[in-house]
Parts: C-alpha cells; structure tokens; sequence
C-alpha cells in the first residue's frame, strides 16, 4: 500500500464524512428541540456563545478542553515522531503541550473573577487599552484560529485520502457541513456535548490499540515482544542522537529538540479564543480544577497512543504484514501522516484503518466547532458591536453570529485548499503558528495580572517581538542549511530557535516597555463597563416570561461572583501551586535525570513504563467519559421524567448537561426569592 493507493472505496470516505457529520448535526437537532421544549431553553446571543456562564460539570468542562487540545496533528504528529525518534517523543508531546492548559487554568480563573460579564478575553482588552491595542489582539487570535481551524482540514483531508482515494479538496470541503448545521442549531452548548461525545470516542479507540497491541495482537502481544522488536530496529536503524542510537531512552537529541518545539508551540493555543471561551462558558467556581484535570487527561492522548502505534510502527515496519511490504516507509509518507495508519493496519486490518478514519474525523470536527463558535464570538462582539453598531440587540446579535460561522467555513475551507495545494505537511503549520502568535502570551497574561501594563507594551511589545522570532527562526534556517524553504524551515533546530524566541524575547521587551510608560489600571472598569446583551424582545419572542434585562443580568452575575469572592482567591492559590508542581513533574523532576543519565530502557523498566501508560489512559478515560455521566445524572433522569410526565415541566429555563440553573439570568423576576443549586 503507497500513499496513493486505497484501501477503502472512495464511497466509504465521502459516507463517512458525510454520515456522521449529518449523524451528529441530527443529534444535536433533536437535543437542542428537547431541551427548548421541555427546559425551555432558548438560543439567544447570550446562550448562543457563552452559555449562560453556567456549565458546571467537572468532567464536562475537561472532556471540551481535552477536545480543543486534540487535533489531527495530536494523533498524527506524536505518532510519526515517536516512531522517528522512540519512546522520548512520545512522551515529550504531551508534557510539552500541556502545561500551557495548566497554566492557562490561573489565566482562566483570573478572568473570571475580574470580568465576569465578558464574553471573550478581547473584550476586556478593548476596555483596558485603545482600539489600536485591541485590533492587534484581535489579529493575533483571528491568525491563530483560522491557521489551525485550515490545519485541521489539512490534516484530516490528507489521511482520507490516502487511505480512501477521495478526492482531498472534497474532503476539505465536507468536514465542516455537519459542524456548520449543529453550530448554528446548539452554539457553544451544542460544542460542549459534541466535544464529549468525539472525545468519548477517541478515548475508546485509544484503550482498544493499547490492549491489541500489548496484550492480545497475533504479532506483538506484549510489552516483552515489542521490546525485542525495538531492538532490532535499533540495530537496522540506530537513532542519530539516542543513547546507543535506542529508541527506548529520553536520552535523545532530537526528541529533546521536538519537546521546546511544543512547549513554544503550544503556547499559541493560548492565543486561541476557544480556550478561553470554554472558560467564559463555566460556572466561575468550576474553572480552575476543570482545566488541571483537562490537562491531565489531554496528556495521556498523544502520551498513550504514540507510545502504542508510533512504536508499533517502528517495531514491524521489516514484517511482511505490513502495508508497505517489502519497502519501508517513505519520506513523504511519513509527512503525510501515514504512519499511525499504516500501523493501525498492520496490527488490526482494516478494521484498525477504519478507527483511525474515525479518530480523524472526530478530531477534526469537534476543534473546528470550537474554533467555529470562538471566532463567532470574537467577531460578533468585538468587531461587529464595537465597531459598527453598539446597540445591537438579541436578534441582531444571533443574526451576525450565525453569519460569521458560515462565512468562517467558506474562508477557512478556500485557505485549506490553497495550503494543501501549496504543499503543507502535517507539521509545518502546528509548529510555526508559535513562532509568530506565541509572543502573545505574556502580555495577555499581563492584561490580567499587571495593572502597569500599558497599551503601549502590548501593541508595541507584541509586533516587535513577532518580527525578532520570525528573524530568528528564518536565519537560523540560513545560518543551519544555507537556504529557506518549507523542508529546511521545518528542522527541529530551527523551529526550536523559533518558538524558543517567542516566547521568551517579550518576558524582556514588555517589561523594558512598561517600565518606558506605565500605566495604573482600575481593576473596577471590567466590572463596570462590561455587560451582558439584551436579549428581552428576542426571549419574549420565544415565549419566556419575566425576562431579566441586560442590567439585570450583569447585575445578578456580579453579585454571584461578590459571593464567591474568597472561593475564587483560594482557587487561584492552589492553581498556582499546581502548575508548579505539575510544570515542575512534566518538565525538569521526571524527564531530565533520565535524559543526562543517558539511560536506554530494560527490559523490566520498559514493561513498567508500559504499566504507566495503561494508567495515565485510564485516568484519562475516566475524567472524560465517567465523570461527566456522573456529575449529570440527576438532569437526565429529570428530563426523562418530564418526558414521561412524571415531572412538571419547569417554569423556568434550568439548563441541562450539568449546568446551573439559566432561569435566574432570564426567566425570573428581580424581587423573586431563588436558590442556586450546582449539579
């Protein structure tokens, strides 16, 4: 099998594609009607992009995060690099790309505590500084999402393709559609109960390669056997830069150099406005441990399934049941991603190749419907009602968010085409957007934390430290190969230089910046100056009664987060104290003694680390897919009962996938008594 020919039919890409996304945008049809009808929960601007603030369910809230952390590249790239480079890449993926989640948990927190009206983190940019400052901020986070939103459809195109023979642009083209219809349907609601059900998913055929391929494949079996394979492949192959050339070992120059490449990587995802739209989505209480446990659990992805098929991979790529037999792998189909497949195959047949075809695809979906509703957001309130018309209501407001997500799909599935054309590995795009929107970081984290912090450092800190990483990264590139092109631009040295800069060059150049001209901000103009839409006219058109105005609503939410002021400070204390601790464990305590040591794995240590993996996917499994069914399984028995008729249909709009009750934001009346209740 080359990276042309197809395995399945044509017919079973494009049915597929266009079977469960149709599949899941029929789902979410039925569940947005039920929860209208029996809930009465109604789509307007406020429920369509930040849910009301009120989903509070744990487990929920770390299934969405682990589904925006997700993409194709998660699967394909750690796969790859694990079979490039062993065991070190595989674990390098995940400790690199996922402390920035944990990080971002003190980031998340603080927003919510200081503006808790907001509905994205540019609006509270636009408060604090000019127009200027927040047009930059706004560019930064648009590049950001709409280069990895064509990444995704890059990715996932290119391994329908090849393993189907469809047509890539056409794949390109279909992916969205089902996202697109639920999107508009659901909103941000409809994106939390996708991204648990395709995270669900991922997590199942995850556990089902680990125990194939460790304890009942024909060909491997156990931990043992693929050890003595990996070996071999030492021996045949020796890893330039491995301890003993092994891939058993952390020991390993490029897997090192492949780790500061993610951990500046991935910083970009914190410019992405998804992240924080999923906290804005939260009850404020809930944000913190929600994203620590998304972390944890994100980890054992790319962790877990490396580890499995990217060494399988490089274990029986010489064994006549592998798809490229007698030939190993090619260089351009190990770019195209075809490695996690090809593995999938030679251990499961086609029935591995179809799990991996679902794996993609629910990758793929669920980050574009985050992306989707984030920049719906970001367009609707930052640019279109601050810019154009301040006092635009409810169903102008849905108007211009439903607008944006099919204009978004339009744009995003044009610049895929063009990019894929163009020649973009499954790589490049993942590991350059740090170079130029990581610098972005420090100042959005000074924005929260720093009243010093002026427009002046962020606009001005934010451009120039962009221009000093892409010089960096380009002469690097010069400095290293002698010319500039996609494939000497895509060395791990030069994109470590890169990304390395950008995130380090503005924890000096901001605060020189700020030191030039300060400023003092008044923590109390977020307060004050942010509020919540007015949605009267739009919810009484859609029969709720004694509806709350937008005052109202803003109030109520500033006397709740009043309430749980002290809560949220000692939060924001153990967060910190836990990215210390987890940043501490990932990054330095656990990987670096075994990378000086220059240790190359035993046997017995090998079967352990194994043992390790087994643990972190079911804890993985266990935050995503028990936790939430647990923490909601009062509301589902509450709407099956209303169903049934054994319960009243309530008054109010009381919110559903372990939510908090909507009511007391736009169903209530002011003077009412009413108690907040937190599945």
């Amino acid at each position: 099998m080359s990276s042309t020919d197809a395995t399945f039919s044509q017919g079973i890409g494009y049915g597929l594609i266009i079977g469960l996304g149709l599949a899941f945008a029929a789902i979410m049809l039925i569940v947005s009607k039920l929860l209208e009808k029996f809930f009465n929960e109604v789509q307007d601007s406020e429920m369509l992009m930040t849910a009301k603030r009120s989903i509070s369910s744990y487990g929920l809230l770390s299934a969405s995060i682990v589904s925006s952390w997700t993409m194709g590249s998660t699967l394909l790239l750690s796969t790859t690099t694990a079979y490039l480079n062993g065991v070190s890449s595989a674990y390098w993926y995940g400790a690199g790309a996922c402390v920035q989640i944990i990080i971002f948990s003190c980031m998340a927190l603080e927003m919510k505590r200081k503006a808790p009206n907001c509905h994205t983190y540019q609006e509270i940019v636009a408060v604090r500084y000019s127009s200027h400052t927040h047009i930059i901020a706004l560019a930064y986070s648009l590049i950001q999402m709409i280069t990895l939103t064509v990444n995704l459809l890059i990715n996932g195109s290119s391994i329908f393709a090849n393993i189907t023979g469809m047509n890539r642009d056409a794949a390109i083209c279909l992916f969205p559609i089902g996202v697109i219809i639920y999107t508009l349907v659901g909103g941000i609601k409809a994106t939390f109960l996708t991204d648990w059900s395709h995270t669900v998913i991922i997590f199942a055929i995850l556990l089902m390669f680990m125990f194939n391929t460790y304890a009942t494949n024909e060909h491997i079996g156990s931990p043992a056997v693929l050890y003595d394979l990996l070996t071999e492949t030492a021996q045949r192959r020796p890893i330039e830069g491995n301890a003993d050339g092994s891939l058993m070992t952390l020991s390993s120059v490029q897997g090192g150099l492949f780790g500061l490449v993610l951990f500046g990587a991935g910083w970009a995802g914190s410019v992405d406005s998804q992240l924080f739209q999923k906290a804005i989505a939260a009850a404020p209480e809930k944000v913190s441990l929600s994203y620590i446990l998304g972390s944890i659990a994100w980890f054992s992805i790319p962790f877990c399934l490396a580890t499995t098929l990217g060494l399988a991979a490089a274990g029986i790529e010489t064994k006549e049941y592998f798809p490229t037999y007698p030939n190993l792998m090619t260089e351009q189909q190990i770019a195209d991603g075809l490695v996690m497949p090809f593995a999938a195959a030679a251990l499961m047949g086609k029935g591995g190749l179809g799990a991996v075809l679902t794996m993609i695809f629910m990758a793929v979906t669920a980050v574009y419907s985050s992306e989707t509703i984030a920049v719906s957001a970001l367009v609707t309130h930052d640019i279109y009602k601050r810019y154009f018309d301040a006092e635009a209501k409810g169903k102008k407001l849905v108007f211009v968010s439903h607008a944006v997500v099919i204009a978004f799909g339009f744009i995003t599935i044009g610049l895929a085409i063009g990019l894929a054309h163009a020649g973009f590995d499954v790589s490049f795009i993942t590991t350059v957007c740090g170079i130029v929107v990581g610098v972005n970081v420090f100042p959005m984290m000074a924005t929260l934390f720093w009243s010093k912090m002026s427009s002046f450092a962020y606009s001005v800190g934010t451009v120039l430290s962009t221009c000093i990483s892409v010089s960096v990264w380009i002469g690097y590139t010069l400095h290293q190969s002698g010319t500039v092109n996609l494939t000497t631009l895509s060395t791990n040295e030069a994109l470590a230089a890169g990304n390395t800069m950008g995130v380090c060059v503005p924890l000096v150049i901001v605060p020189i910046l700020v030191w030039i001209k300060p400023d003092n901000f008044d923590w109390s103009r977020w307060l004050k100056e942010i509020k919540q839409d007015d949605n009267v006219k739009f919810d009484e058109e859609h029969h709720l009664e004694a509806v709350l105005s937008a005052e109202q609503n803003t109030q109520f939410e500033l006397d709740k987060n009043e309430h749980l002021v002290g809560t949220l400070l000692r939060q924001r204390k153990y967060a910190f104290i836990a990215t210390v601790i987890f940043v501490l464990f990932f990054l330095v305590l656990f990987p670096l003694p075994l990378y000086g040591s220059k240790y190359v794995f035993s046997k017995t240590f090998f079967r352990g680390w194994i043992v390790v993996m087994f643990i972190w996917g079911f804890i993985g499994s266990f935050v995503v897919i028990v936790l939430p069914l647990w923490e909601v399984r009062t509301t589902i028995k509450t709407l099956f009962n209303i169903i049934t008729g054994k319960e009243l249909k309530p008054e109010g709009d009381i919110n559903f996938v372990g939510s908090r009750a909507n009511s007391f934001t736009s169903s209530i009346r002011k003077d009412e008594k009413y108690e907040i209740k937190v599945i």
